[in-house]
């Protein structure tokens, strides 16, 4: 069964790679292409449909009835390899190289401000638990994995499982300490990094305690 489950799969594969090096393409040229039965390829582009990843087009001809052809959908490429932080990596290099890491560093912190101006908004009128509620959806939507909860002392812990920009983080480090900045200036509280995947850790870890506000008090007369 498990067999069968890997060759369906294999097939499904296939059929996305004639699609994207070849496509648009009927039935019968993905089944020429294949050499498996109009049916067998029928069945799985059905399926690759049905989850989004394939669409149909109507092409009408001179003579005869209309021809379905199939495509792979915006959806479908993120089947496909990626090597953005490759391109990332290079460019920060170039930069590096040319003027130097300051200059890399001035890219990072500007990012740092962009992401403060946009997601300051969502922290407003809230309390810090609520903040931190709000920062790991912010952080789970960009594909950290993040988690929180709250300590017996009331401090919170966030926890991110998965970092995207992994591969510049470990080459650049102000990447992880712009990020931190930015946890401390959304929250408004003090956050402390415990543990880093860039530097071999299991996760990213982060301690989030209250800032004691100072009590003002009216000048005496």
């Amino acid at each position: 069964m498990a067999k069968k489950g890997q060759e369906s799969g294999s097939t499904r594969r296939m059929i996305m790679t004639l699609l994207k090096m070849k496509g648009p393409l009927t039935i019968g040229a993905l089944a020429e292409e294949l050499g498996i039965t109009e049916m067998g390829v029928r069945r799985h582009v059905l399926q690759l449909e049905q989850e989004s990843l394939a669409k149909t087009k109507v092409v009408r001809q001179a003579m005869g009835r209309p021809m379905h052809v199939y495509s792979l959908t915006e959806r479908a490429e993120d089947h496909f390899p990626k090597s953005y932080h490759n391109l990332a990596l290079e460019l920060l290099r170039e930069l590096d190289h040319g003027s130097g890491l300051d200059a890399v560093n001035v890219l990072f912190e500007g990012r740092r401000r962009r992401m403060l101006a946009q997601y300051t908004p969502m922290m407003q009128n809230r309390d810090l638990e609520q903040r931190v509620a709000e920062l790991s959806a912010i952080q789970n939507a960009g594909g950290y994995m993040a988690e929180w909860s709250k300590e017996e002392d009331g401090s919170y812990v966030m926890r991110e499982y998965n970092c995207p920009i992994r591969q510049v983080a470990t080459q650049y480090r102000k990447a992880c300490q712009c990020e931190q900045h930015l946890f401390e200036e959304l929250l408004d509280a003090k956050v402390t990094r415990s543990e880093c995947m860039a530097e071999g850790g299991q996760c990213c870890r982060y301690a989030i305690t209250p800032v004691k506000k100072e009590k003002t008090s009216e000048n005496s007369k």
